[in-house]
């Protein structure tokens, strides 16, 4: 048996929110790698602490992801206080109950707890802050999950992507097969990021750094705006049959598209602080996305 492989009486991981993008192809993840895995959505409220406690009594939990969170950035600046109970009161409560039960905790988080002002890849400790109610309570919710589970680890993230529910990889797709042009927003910087790339850095740190505790940023490699990542996804559409010739991609600014929560102009993560624990650098962002669109071409996804 490899010495990463779980024995059979081996706690189980607990995936909260294992019905969204991250959480289903985390749960396949694990199961493929042999871990013993259980999964809850809005069934198991991580706003209601008791919810929590009910559900890891009589279970042997060693590890808890947290996946769960108000991720509707713009519906939360009218709905703040939903926003604040799942994005920081949630992530207290499974805090606690990790503490309480003794299982590590993963906690996952954005980009956003950044305003964007910089102009170098931000690195774990430059100081949050965060402009708009989801990236608020996100930067409250790490806060609080450090306060009530000082081991845990906190993994933020940016852009992603996958093939479970709705992404800006397959919103691209749909839009160049209906469209003759479609305008992407230029001045905003940041990461494209796979799922399959946070799943493979959580199964790493649950399998090999189980010790590992603070904060980690976890994207994929390289730097690019969202109107250059179309721009790839059309060329290696093309390339791969999978889009329409002729769909034309033209950049914009973010002003023309004004939104109710503003974005950061910047928000590009430094990957040193993950790849010196892993000895693994982050796949380039263009390479991930074509081994994506081929999965997709030939219905591997």
């Amino acid at each position: 048996m490899n010495e990463t492989q779980p024995r059979a009486e081996q706690a189980a991981v607990w995936v909260i929110g294992c019905l969204g993008m991250l959480g289903r192809e985390l749960t396949e993840t694990l199961a493929d790698a042999g871990w013993p895995c259980v999964g809850t959505d809005r069934e198991c409220d991580i706003g209601d602490a008791s919810a929590l406690r009910a559900f890891v009594t009589g279970r042997r939990i060693g590890w808890i992801v947290n996946a769960a969170a108000y991720t509707a950035v713009d519906r939360a600046e009218d709905d703040p206080d939903q926003a604040r109970r799942l994005n920081a009161q949630g992530a207290a409560h499974c805090a606690m109950i990790a503490t309480t039960c003794g299982a590590r905790l993963i906690h996952l988080s954005t980009d956003y707890v950044f305003d964007g002002t910089g102009r170098r890849p931000y690195v774990e400790d430059d100081p949050v802050c965060p402009i708009g109610v989801y990236a608020q309570t996100k930067a409250e919710g790490e806060r609080l999950v450090l306060e009530a589970c000082p081991g845990a680890i906190i993994l933020r993230t940016a852009w992603l992507y996958g093939r479970h529910g709705g992404n800006f990889v397959h919103t691209m797709l749909r839009l160049m097969r209906e469209r003759e042009r479609i305008q992407v927003v230029a001045d905003q910087l940041g990461t494209p990021t796979r799922v399959t790339s946070l799943c493979a850095v959580i199964l790493a740190l649950i399998t090999r750094f189980p010790d590992a505790s603070g904060i980690y940023h976890v994207t994929d490699g390289g730097e690019t705006t969202w109107y250059e990542f179309a721009s790839a996804i059309a060329e290696e559409g093309r390339r791969m049959g999978l889009v329409p010739g002729a769909c034309r991609i033209e950049p914009c600014a973010t002003a023309a598209y004004p939104t109710r929560a503003r974005r950061p102009a910047y928000s590009v993560l430094s990957k040193d602080k993950i790849t010196a624990l892993l000895g693994v650098a982050p796949m380039p962002w263009r390479e991930g996305l074509v081994e994506y669109l081929k999965r997709m071409q030939d219905g591997t996804h």
